[in-house]
């Protein structure tokens, strides 16, 4: 740019980049030698220039600052960060998908409270997660189209006398558009935050099926089984296998959300325009992107992985009376009277059933129709879970041709992003 624009010459120009690029692959190599008496890296690069081209070196300093350099930078490495994010969660999305393609009918309880709520399928709800971990890509989506401004031109706050091309330049690092206030360019460090504060809610997204996963493996429930790739044995006690990844990523939840904290606390009470505490923004950065990118490989290798038993999952759903709004709904239906009219008499029915030890299938006609006369044995066709199941077909719902919908849509979904 500064050629283009006749602030150096192009003879000058590719002097200092093929000195930079020299000392670029120096650096890739771990041969480039930094030396503390310079002030930083900047200083340390701008000087081995110097010894490799010679005064011309000092040109490369033109119409710039540290301060527009860095928030460059750090957009640049933010953007690529983002675009790893993106692939990993779309590679965990493709597993969910294929998993819950092979479990759109297998039946398994829905819980409200931790307690038994209504029968749902498991595909249903591992496609739950697919829709988190979409908006979490749209999140990064967004936040990219905001951090797609480039700052380098503004100088150290005020903007600069030379006549550059602020809009060549940005079209070089293939932003959209150079930023518009000079000042707000060098101070701001709200795509740091954006980044942090994305990462955060799709760490704890992850930590939510993570949670799901150990509670899913332990023997009181027992729907799921975890290889030894992701579990770890006990030191004194044989028999056990504790799913020691899960744990893991539901921890590091807690590390990644720090990190968001910290930043946000540093920045809360900043002047204009860049202040030394900025540099605070790199550390907990680099620190979340290496966590949530092994946390989202972890967890897709880990559902891959998982062992599902289908017989257990079944068995759980007919427990707590589960299709007690199923009877209500039918009420409703087929008798004509209001839902909370309906409630009070499905309640009563499940009292009843509770009180004799049985389940609403196994509760007989007669002691139904001592609470709701009017009810049929008709009522028997819609209590069983795969009833249940099956008649949540609203948009949304956990019907297996509701998920197997899903699915379909999912995968052109995924794709697209």
């Amino acid at each position: 740019m500064l050629a283009k624009t006749k602030i150096i010459t192009k003879a000058e120009s590719k002097k200092i980049i093929d000195g930079l690029n020299k000392i670029a692959k120096e650096i890739a190599a771990g041969k480039f030698k930094f030396k503390t008496e310079l002030e930083d890296i900047h200083m340390n690069i701008e000087s081995t220039l110097a010894k490799i081209i010679g005064d011309t070196a000092g040109k490369l300093h033109t119409a710039r600052s540290r301060n527009d350099q860095v928030v460059t930078d750090f957009k640049l490495w933010i953007r690529d960060a983002f675009a790893c994010l993106d692939i990993n969660l779309k590679k965990l999305q493709l597993v969910l998908i294929n998993k819950a393609e092979k479990h759109a009918d297998t039946i398994m309880p829905g819980m409200t409270h931790m307690q038994s709520a209504q029968p749902i399928t498991f595909g249903h709800h591992l496609m739950a997660y697919f829709e988190m971990f979409k908006r979490d890509r749209s999140r990064i989506k967004d936040a990219c189209a905001r951090l797609n401004e480039c700052p380098l031109g503004s100088a150290a706050l005020a903007g600069t006398s030379f006549p550059i091309d602020r809009n060549f330049i940005a079209k070089e690092l293939k932003f959209i558009v150079p930023t518009a206030n000079s000042l707000d360019s060098v101070s701001d460090r709200d795509f740091v935050m954006e980044y942090l504060s994305a990462v955060a809610l799709c760490a704890i997204h992850l930590s939510r099926l993570a949670e799901e996963i150990i509670i899913w493996s332990t023997d009181q429930f027992g729907f799921i089984k975890l290889s030894d790739a992701f579990t770890t044995g006990s030191s004194i006690m044989p028999q056990k296998r504790n799913p020691d990844a899960a744990e893991l990523i539901r921890a590091k939840t807690g590390r990644i959300i720090g990190n968001l904290n910290s930043v946000l606390i540093m920045m809360k009470g900043l002047p204009l325009a860049y202040a030394k505490d900025m540099q605070e923004d790199k550390e907990p950065v680099f620190d979340t992107h290496d966590t949530v990118i092994l946390s989202t490989a972890t967890m897709a290798a880990m559902l891959a992985d998982i062992q599902v038993d289908k017989q257990k999952m079944h068995q759980a759903a007919t427990f707590g009376f589960s299709t007690a709004t199923d009877l209500a709904d039918w009420l409703v239906k087929s008798l004509k009277i209001s839902f909370r009219k309906a409630h009070k008499i499905s309640g009563k029915i499940v009292k009843l059933a509770e009180n004799k030890g049985c389940t609403l299938t196994e509760l007989d006609l007669p002691s139904m129709q001592s609470i709701e006369p009017k009810i049929t044995d008709a009522i028997y066709e819609i209590l069983t879970v795969e009833s249940s199941v099956k008649s949540k077909t609203s948009f949304g719902g956990t019907a297996p041709q509701n998920v197997k919908a899903a699915i379909k849509s999912a995968k052109k979904t995924a794709l697209a992003f």
